[in-house]
């Protein structure tokens, strides 16, 4: 492909993507298609010859396109968004044009220090402390590995890097709430720790981690002669944006020598605005940090911004110095390959750049404080109709809640059957997307609001279809 060819089919996509910004709405938010639909038209082998760009921009239309859940609709309510928007689109599309791999200061310059200055950016507007450090990770998944394999490296004094799991003298624990997201527990399994030796401590009314059962778990392990490494806080759990309490459990970590670390996924990025600062109340507990821009700073999967309090630690932690990666600067300069585990890094600052330039720290502010009047205005819906139930507190942009008509009583059984076939008729409508999860064992479904392009006038239109669609079941089982 010429240039000049790719400049006149790259305007036709660029043409492409702004039209389906346009008429996104207008596509079923979840895809409808059977498992194995896709592959089914996709050809056996590989061309043997290459193809008209016309051609498989065609089948892009036809065979991708329908196979697609669009995260980019506005009545997209499902998981945590995983948000775009045109600045962010612009900025990809710089970053793939540039094709760098960005693993050493001296492979691409401007990617390094544009990374460092984004995360000092990011660091004072969530009101972080000034001293922290931050790098871009992928995802929160890896951030969090990171954060346990530091823990590891601490507790041991380096001697795991170098000897391997046997040089722990004894069993490394672990604790979280049992509401932690996943990925701490996948991270125990990588990172050597064992899921067994992972402590699910007890949560409050709130869904919030007890300290008072963080210290007895802590202090039972030391008795049985454990080595008590790591302690992850969650604000703004995966379930129903729960919030633990790091003013409390920070002191508990600091006495006893284990690394605090605050997954802040999505909701991280609301400390941006200073009525939310509360979640943040003993952040100076904390040795790290992450929160995801690509859920809801509307920027482009994948960006997680990862702070850490020592970066000695995760440096020595991941540093290596083979001879083919050595330069002349690297004592005066971050080389971002050894603060993470890939080597390879993409420039990612840079649509993060775009972002927040293109909509400034007042336009991010305003969109966030929009989403959540809209999710309290569906928890105000919710919890004024008899017929439904809401299962949790509403601090963010999420609600849990379930159908809970007379008719059906008190049977849980029946409850459960009734909301999972609520959830199935409202997803397989593609009017709206939700999810479930559970909340002290009761099934739940989960709407959150939090898409670049959602209005309130999506956030009713839900509503209203969730009543109708409510309504048409219990018509229908008489």
């Amino acid at each position: 492909m010429t240039p000049e060819e790719f400049a006149r089919h790259g305007h036709a996509l660029v043409d492409r993507i702004a039209r389906y910004f346009a008429e996104v709405e207008d596509y079923p938010v979840r895809s409808p298609v059977r498992p194995g639909a896709i592959r089914d038209r996709l050809p056996a082998a590989a061309p043997e010859h290459g193809e008209p760009m016309e051609q498989i921009l065609a089948d892009f239309e036809s065979v991708i396109l329908p196979g697609m859940t669009h995260w980019q609709h506005p009545s997209f309510f499902a998981y945590f968004p995983a948000n775009s928007s045109p600045p962010s689109v612009l900025g990809e599309l710089l970053t793939a044009g540039l094709g760098a791999q960005c693993m050493l200061w001296e492979t691409g310059p401007a990617a390094a220090e544009l990374e460092e200055r984004m995360m000092e950016w990011l660091r004072d507007a969530l009101g972080l402390p000034a001293a922290w450090t931050g790098v871009i990770q992928d995802t929160a998944s890896t951030a969090t590995l990171c954060a346990l394999l530091c823990a590891r490296e601490r507790a041991t004094d380096l001697r795991t890097n170098r000897e391997g799991l046997r040089a722990a003298e004894a069993p490394l624990t672990l604790y979280a709430s049992e509401e932690i997201h996943s990925s701490v527990v996948k991270g125990a399994k990588i990172a050597g720790y064992g899921e067994a030796w992972l402590r699910l401590i007890p949560t409050d009314e709130n869904l919030a981690m007890r300290p008072d059962a963080l210290r007895r778990a802590i202090e039972a392990d030391l008795a049985r002669g454990f080595r008590p490494a790591c302690v992850t806080a969650c604000l703004g759990t995966t379930s129903s944006t729960a919030f633990d309490s790091l003013a409390a459990i920070g002191p508990i970590a600091r006495e006893h020598g284990l690394w605090l670390h605050v997954d802040a996924a999505l909701a991280g990025s609301a400390a941006l605005l200073e009525e939310k600062r509360w979640m943040l109340e003993g952040i100076e507990h904390a040795d790290s940090f992450v929160f995801n821009p690509h859920k809801w700073l509307f920027t482009n999967f994948d960006l997680s911004a990862y702070f850490v309090r020592d970066p000695s630690w995760l440096v020595r932690t991941f540093e290596i110095h083979p001879e083919y990666l050595k330069t002349d600067v690297d004592q005066r300069v971050k080389n971002y390959r050894d603060w993470g585990v890939p080597l390879g890094r993409r420039f990612r600052a840079l649509k993060l750049w775009f972002v927040l330039r293109n909509f400034g720290l007042e336009g991010l502010r305003a969109r966030l404080r929009e989403h959540l009047r809209m999710a309290d205005r569906f928890r105000e819906w919710v919890d004024g109709d008899a017929d439904f139930e809401r299962l949790a507190p509403v601090p963010l942009n999420l609600v849990c809640f379930r159908f809970r008509p007379a008719a059906a009583g008190g049977d849980e059984a029946r409850l459960e059957a009734l909301n999972a076939r609520l959830l199935g008729r409202l997803n397989d409508s593609g009017r709206l997307y939700l999810t479930h999860t559970r909340v002290r064992g009761t099934y739940a479904l989960r709407l959150c609001v939090g898409q670049t392009y959602t209005e309130e006038r999506h956030v009713r239109a839900a509503w209203e279809a969730i009543r109708s669609e409510a309504a048409r079941l219990v018509a229908s089982d008489g």
